[in-house]
């Protein structure tokens, strides 16, 4: 719903392409439903105001800099770097994410 709102307000969104993955994983194994789970991927992908990002060397050099230093998961990690590079805040219900990183960026919940 909070992205829904946030999107047809004209806002964009920008997350990492291994929020895909995550999400293909956590549909299928609740549904089992592996054509459906596909079908959802590829709409998300084309979700008009999203701004998919790959994992490049250098996010993913940032990423592990910070699971190190902030005790992050290598997920968690990723999301973090990738706001921390774009110095934009981080939109999370995870509340590792939201303290550890802390010190680095703007962390809120929707």
């Amino acid at each position: 719903m909070w992205l829904y709102q946030y999107l047809s307000a004209g806002n964009t969104a920008v997350a990492p392409t291994l929020l895909l993955v995550e999400i293909a994983g956590a549909i299928a194994r609740r549904t089992g439903d592996t054509r459906r789970t596909a079908h959802i991927v590829r709409l998300l992908r084309q979700l008009p105001g999203v701004r998919w990002v790959g994992l490049t060397g250098v996010v993913r050099d940032h990423a592990a800099d910070l699971a190190a230093a902030l005790r992050l998961r290598g997920a968690d990690a990723v999301y973090v770097a990738l706001a921390d590079r774009l110095k934009i805040p981080l939109v999370t219900w995870d509340g590792e994410q939201l303290t550890r990183s802390a010190p680095r960026i703007t962390a809120l919940t929707p």
